[in-house]
């Protein structure tokens, strides 16, 4: 894609973004939560995974 292209889906996306940060807060800020204890749930299940593995507390 060229350059242009790129930096008007950039705007467009973005604009997307302060406009629902703005017109629905409190969903938005339940969407970054939800967004970041995925990571969680990601690292939980590794260390859960490894220690089960490797025998660590065993």
């Amino acid at each position: 894609m060229s350059k242009w292209i790129k930096r008007i889906l950039a705007i467009v996306v973005i604009a997307f973004l302060l406009f629902y940060v703005f017109s629905q807060p409190q969903q938005s800020a339940d969407a970054v939560t939800r967004f970041f204890d995925s990571f969680k749930a990601i690292g939980t299940f590794f260390t859960t995974l490894f220690n089960s593995l490797f025998g660590q507390g065993s």
